[in-house]
């Protein structure tokens, strides 16, 4: 089993690795299973209702081990809806590397929509990464709509790490979750829009679980004409405490709309929110054009920084 340049260049992108990985993996090229192994803890197995997709099993106390479940397309005009769910056993504590890479070097449409639902269960901890890529010359759109919902049983921890760095046409960025009694939730976006590129990120945090508490972090980027809309909704149900923050850069044309929203439905819930947009500050443009940079490269320092 081999993937030709273009399909190794997107695996390289969205999950760090050259070729077919070690241990627990599913990949999936243009709409077919291309490779999947299940390792001695993590079992992965194709579903049975009908759907498109994979569940995949993590045994109970399983220990640093990593699975990864990368999608690659290169067909122009494909559209696929693909449903993954993750049931993570109590006290494990594991790696997953998802992520979609798109290269339409055609005039049609390609689009991927995939729809992560996590079980993780009590005292388990869960570092989810998911990158988007696109890539190619031609004039179809590439297209992104990825749905997260994650349940937390008590004492879960789970941390989410979304990247998008140009390439991605439009996307629409779905996180929901639920969490239990001191079970904790860590949300970091990154996100950077350049052309007339749209991308809507909305997340919702129910907070039910006493002493539990979740921060969304969202760094984001908006050059040429590209938009971006943030909406986050953060309820607090319980004793807990929740932190929302939206930094965001406009360049050129951008245009950034930050909608955060709070509701405390207990009067022990702590919630804050916070919303900052605007240019790159003069005064750093200036003082890293001093040590020889030009303005173009100020720029590109600064932005590296800010969402690194």
């Amino acid at each position: 089993m081999n993937l030709d340049s273009i399909q190794a260049e997107l695996l390289r992108q969205i999950s760090g690795i050259h070729e077919i990985p070690q241990g627990a993996y599913n990949i999936r090229v243009n709409g077919q299973a291309f490779a999947r192994n299940s390792s001695e803890h993590i079992h992965i197995e194709p579903k049975t209702d009908g759907k498109s997709g994979i569940d995949i099993y993590v045994d109970a106390g399983t220990k640093n081990e990593s699975v990864h479940i990368p999608v690659l397309l290169s067909q122009t005009g494909l559209k696929e809806l693909v449903y993954n769910d993750f049931h993570i056993g109590a006290g494990a504590d594991i790696t997953i590397v998802a992520g979609c890479g798109i290269h339409n070097g055609g005039d049609d449409l390609s689009e991927h929509s995939g729809i992560h639902s996590f079980f993780v269960g009590k005292g388990a901890k869960v570092r989810y990464i998911e990158k988007h890529y696109g890539s190619g010359e031609g004039s179809g759109k590439r297209v992104m709509d990825p749905v997260t919902s994650a349940l937390l049983d008590d004492d879960a921890y789970m941390e989410i790490e979304t990247v998008q760095i140009r390439g991605v046409d439009s996307s629409n960025r779905t996180t929901n979750a639920r969490l239990g009694n001191r079970a904790v939730l860590v949300i970091k976006e990154k996100m950077l829009t350049d052309g007339t590129q749209h991308a809507v990120t909305n997340f919702t945090v129910d907070l039910d679980g006493k002493d539990c508490g979740a921060h969304l972090i969202s760094r984001s980027v908006a050059m040429g004409s590209s938009t971006q809309i943030f909406n986050s909704d953060m309820r607090g149900n319980n004793r807990c405490s929740g932190h929302s923050e939206c930094d965001a850069i406009i360049m050129d044309g951008g245009k950034v709309s930050a909608v955060p929203m709070v509701s405390a439905n207990h009067v022990d819930a702590s919630l804050i929110h916070e919303a900052a947009i605007g240019k790159i500050a003069g005064e750093q443009l200036i003082k890293l054009m001093t040590l020889g940079l030009t303005e173009k490269e100020a720029e590109e320092q600064i932005i590296n920084g800010f969402l690194k």
